[in-house]
């Protein structure tokens, strides 16, 4: 009887050790979150770089009385212009746009067709400085549309800033990491994931700036470009 006293006494100190043991051991799951603690921060950065390529649109158009006359005016005159711009070494030169289409009015209620109107168009690019000449010198040439002009940097301008803008996203997204851990009396460990979201090109400026002319009949057309802005982000996980 006295043994087996004792050895319920011994089976109930060893339970009850280990149940008072319990509560000072780290349980798995939140050693692992301890060890995984991480900070997730976005930076964002930019650059501002000077436009040095104007992106031209003119084209040709012509209206006549039939079909074959409207568009062998056109070709004759866009024969010219394109002449014109390979003559003067422009970059990307392409034809955008082709088009004829009848002209009609009404007489007496019905409608009656008039007329034909042809239309050719072409791209190309051109350093900033002689737009505005080499545009004056394509209306001469045969040219009645300017469509459109953007503006744009280069393409190692673009790289460049690109950079930039990655070093400097990096570093906002850091000081916002350590202003935060610093707060929260946090020290960081390591980064443990680098993502970059984007390091996007700059979208064309799409116009001009005109400057006024003293003598609209003899000064060539003044343009000036303007400025891009490139930008990027970057997305850090720290250790803590």
């Amino acid at each position: 009887m006295r043994n087996v006293f004792s050895a319920a006494c011994l089976s109930w100190v060893l339970v009850g050790g280990l149940a008072a043991m319990g509560p000072t051991m780290t349980p798995p799951a939140i050693a692992q979150e301890l060890d995984m603690r991480v900070l997730t921060v976005t930076g964002k950065g930019r650059e501002e770089i000077a436009t040095t390529i104007a992106q031209v649109s003119l084209g040709v158009e012509v209206e006549a009385e039939t079909a074959e006359a409207a568009q062998q005016a056109a070709a004759r005159r866009s024969s010219a212009v394109v002449e014109l711009l390979r003559d003067r070494d422009v970059e990307q030169l392409q034809t955008t746009g082709i088009r004829l289409n009848p002209q009609y009015r009404s007489v007496e209620g019905q409608r009656a067709l008039t007329s034909y109107i042809a239309t050719n168009t072409v791209s190309f690019a051109v350093p900033i400085e002689a737009a505005g000449s080499l545009l004056d010198d394509a209306v001469a040439a045969g040219a009645t549309r300017i469509q459109r002009v953007n503006f744009r940097a280069s393409d190692e301008a673009i790289t460049a800033a690109r950079d930039v803008a990655l070093r400097r996203a990096v570093a906002d997204a850091q000081a916002q990491s350590a202003t935060v851990l610093a707060a929260l009396n946090f020290t960081p460990a390591a980064i443990v994931s680098i993502q970059i979201n984007g390091a996007s090109p700059p979208m064309p400026v799409p116009q001009p700036r005109l400057a006024q002319v003293a003598d609209a009949a003899t000064a060539s057309t003044p343009i000036v470009g303007g400025e891009q802005t490139v930008t990027a982000s970057v997305t850090l996980q720290i250790s803590y």
